[in-house]
């Protein structure tokens, strides 16, 4: 367990230190943000805040974790390092993306189908690997059933489970990307949809079948090949995000950008597949879920009726528009963020006690 513990405090402490040297580096470099002629009017005060600051805490998740493999004398295992491949490579096309929109001055950065193609690459190659590396059980990093808090059902097929892989990661990152509007807002909900996935990890490596001979249930026992080594990763990320958070949160020396909301939205999708909690992920990440329905509802009524259902879309834009605070936004939606990860948990502990 110290493993966990250790990988959380490293990743708070390099993201608290090397965000700052983060920020002096890129304004001495002039990429700052770029904001929308057609946003909310206060933003236009943001203009010129450093960007592509997910750097920092990709950084700083994937160092902790390699440190904390070195001190604690244990190996990396598949399901961690698939995890943290998928953040880092949603990471790059998000940073290609900002880079587009800083150097050129373009809002919308990357053409759309550049960046379909990027997260396409991305997400089939982390499908795909996952399906592989089977350890002594024959277990391996991701399952081609479906999952809630386990897995249920019959087997879905290699092909099928890459193409609800694929959508879950493309669904979970575009999901933080819309989340990340508003200073701290994505990086707050981020660190308690983390948060979760260690308390998940840690349970299901105790309750794990490999100890069903000790368990005093081993009916509800957890086949899942790397609990503890997800756990290490979660909390890396959540005290990466943390330390982020000092200097994301209102008013923000540096947004995370493309660079960073991708990345959270992988790693999210990633812990969930690799964990057997996939569609739970729904429930725990709720606020990303709700944001992205906002989006979807807009367009869809739009485009049928000619009318907005929302003043703005993404959903906390419209509050912004209805006379809300940004900071009043935000805590608001981080208290929605913390019900849905509560509500999350109570469901897994249920499915627990429910197999007893």
């Amino acid at each position: 367990m110290r493993q966990i513990l250790f990988s959380g405090a490293l990743g708070l402490l390099l993201s608290l230190l090397g965000t700052p040297l983060l920020i002096k580096l890129l304004a001495r470099r002039g990429y700052g943000q770029y904001i929308r002629d057609d946003g909310p009017q206060a933003h236009h005060s943001k203009r010129g805040t450093p960007s592509m600051g997910g750097i920092a805490f990709i950084l700083a998740t994937i160092v902790a974790y390699a440190i904390t493999k070195v001190v604690t004398s244990s190996s990396p295992t598949y399901s961690g390092l698939l995890v943290l491949f998928l953040m880092a490579g949603l990471g790059l096309v998000g940073f290609l993306d900002d880079y587009i929109k800083i150097i050129k001055q373009r809002s919308l950065g990357l053409r759309a189908k550049a960046k379909m193609l990027g997260q396409f690459t991305v997400g089939i190659a982390f499908a795909v690997l996952s399906l592989n590396f089977e350890d002594h059980r024959e277990l391996t990093p991701a399952s081609t059933k479906l999952s809630f808090t386990q897995d249920f059902g019959w087997s879905i097929g290699p092909v099928l489970f890459v193409i609800w892989a694929l959508f879950m990661i493309l669904a979970m990152s575009n999901g933080v990307n819309l989340t990340d509007g508003l200073d701290g807002l994505a990086t707050g909900a981020s660190v308690m949809v983390f948060g979760a996935y260690v308390f998940i990890g840690v349970w299901q490596y105790q309750e794990s079948c490999i100890n069903a001979d000790t368990l005093t249930n081993p009916a509800a026992c957890y086949d899942v090949r790397d609990p503890l080594d997800l756990a290490v990763v979660a909390s890396a990320l959540m005290g990466a995000c943390f330390g982020f958070l000092w200097w994301n949160t209102s008013p923000a020396k540096i947004f995370m950008g493309d660079t960073g909301s991708l990345a959270l939205g992988g790693a999210l999708a990633g812990l969930a597949i690799a964990s057997r909690t996939e569609l739970l992920l729904a429930i725990l990440g709720g606020l990303f879920v709700l944001i992205t329905l906002s989006v979807v509802i807009q367009v869809g009524s739009f485009r049928m009726t000619g009318k907005r259902v929302f003043r703005m879309a993404p959903l906390q834009h419209h509050f912004e528009l209805k006379g809300w605070s940004e900071v009043l936004v935000v805590v608001r939606f981080w208290i929605i963020q913390g019900m849905c990860v509560i509500v999350g948990l109570g469901l897994f502990y249920a499915g627990w006690a429910a197999r007893r």
